[in-house]
Formats: C-alpha cells, structure tokens, sequence
C-alpha cells in the first residue's frame, strides 16, 4: 500500500488511501515512525478513511531531533497537524499509541474530533514517572536537587518532565475513545486506566495476556481484530 509523501511545517508525513472527506490522524509512540501506520491505514481506508501519519521529533526521518521529544515541543506541533488536516478534511479522527495518546489529549483536548482509539495509552504520565522512581529508589526531593538522573531501565529521569506532568494532568477528554489494553501492560496499571474509562466514558478492551506494545503473532492479531471492529 503506498502513500503520499509531504511535509507539513517541515514535518514528515504520510497520507494513506484513495480522497476522501474522513481522515484519522495516526499518531505513533516512542520508538514508533510514521511508516508503521501502513497497517492500520490497510483497515481505514477499506472502509473509506484516510490517514495521516507523521514523525514525531526524534523518530523516522527526524531521528536526530532527539533533544525535542518533549511535550512542550511537540504540542505546538501537533496543533500544527490538526490545522492542516481541519482545513483539507472534513471529518477527522484520532488513532494514537502508548504515549502519542498523552501527546493528543494534551494538544487535542476540545478539538472536534470524531472517535479516538487508543492502544496501550499512557493516560497518566505523573504517575508513570513516579512509578519509574520508585523502581530505581529515587525521591522527589533527590530529583529535585539533581535534575536528571539516568535509570538501569533507559529512561532519565526529569524534574522538568516530573513537574511539567505534574501541572499538566488530562482533566478534559470529551472525544468519544475506545482503548485497547493489555493485562500485562507495565506502564500503565489496571486501576490507571479503570478510572480513565470512568472519567471520561471511554470504552474498554482488554487483552489479559498482552503486554504494553502488541508485538507477537497473537498479539497483532488481536490487535488487528480490534481495529477492524472499532475504525
């Protein structure tokens, strides 16, 4: 399946299928690109969609951007996307991964979007941090002091991140969203997205033995079968 290449506000991107009024913003999670798109893009535009998908700052061809994959960067980006895709579509919705959700709902938030679909979201990014301290023994006040301090899992630790997610919870979501979730999902905890669904009505599936990212045969299909049913 081939898609058409742009760029908008030197943003690469990608846009799937054939014209159509209806467009769903693909917005991918770390480590994602917006190649990876191609896949749901196959299901949308079956069924009269296109797509959109994009690299984020430090990903794809922006891999050198590394310094930018922030939200108060990518922020005014996606409010960027948004306005390209409100001025050539008619009806837009949302599909996002792992913390692409966060980056929507924190850019997004009141736009009039159609649906949304979340896979294995990050819903509240405070708390996942505080849980990446308590996995490597590290208090509020030692980060405050210190301002960054690298983990054995990868990730560094911010205070600017910390307080930024700490000041910037998701208190409005009024896009209707459907999210797909996994028992095994080890940045997001069950009673996390339990009072998300709550909160905000959301609809809630639950792949017990899937993991945070959908990568195993099973695990596809499942994923696959959602969509399909959900686009």
């Amino acid at each position: 399946m081939k898609a058409e290449t742009l760029k908008i506000r030197r943003i690469p991107a990608l846009v799937w299928g054939k014209p159509s009024g209806c467009l769903y913003l693909y917005i991918h999670g770390k480590l994602g690109y917006k190649e990876e798109a191609k896949e749901f893009a196959r299901i949308a535009c079956r069924k009269g969609w296109q797509v959109l998908s994009f690299d984020l700052p430090g990903h794809g061809e922006r891999k050198q951007e590394v310094d930018r994959f922030f939200p108060w960067y990518i922020i005014s980006e996606l409010e960027s996307i948004w306005e390209y895709a409100a001025r050539n579509w008619n009806t837009i919705a949302l599909r996002a991964t792992s913390i692409g959700a966060w980056f929507s709902m924190l850019s997004l938030a009141g736009k009039p979007l159609e649906k949304a679909l979340f896979v294995s979201p990050i819903l509240d990014m405070k708390q996942l941090i505080a849980d990446m301290m308590q996995w490597s023994s590290v208090t509020v006040e030692q980060l405050k002091q210190e301002k960054e301090i690298p983990t054995s899992f990868g990730e560094t630790l911010s205070w600017k991140y910390y307080t930024y997610a700490r000041e910037h919870p998701i208190q409005k979501w009024d896009c209707p969203t459907k999210i797909l979730y996994s028992g095994r999902d080890n940045l997001t905890g069950r009673d996390v997205v339990d009072n998300f669904c709550r909160r905000f009505s959301c609809k809630l599936t639950v792949m017990e033995d899937g993991e945070h990212w959908f990568h195993t045969e099973e695990q596809r299909d499942f994923l696959e079968k959602w969509e399909n049913g959900n686009t």
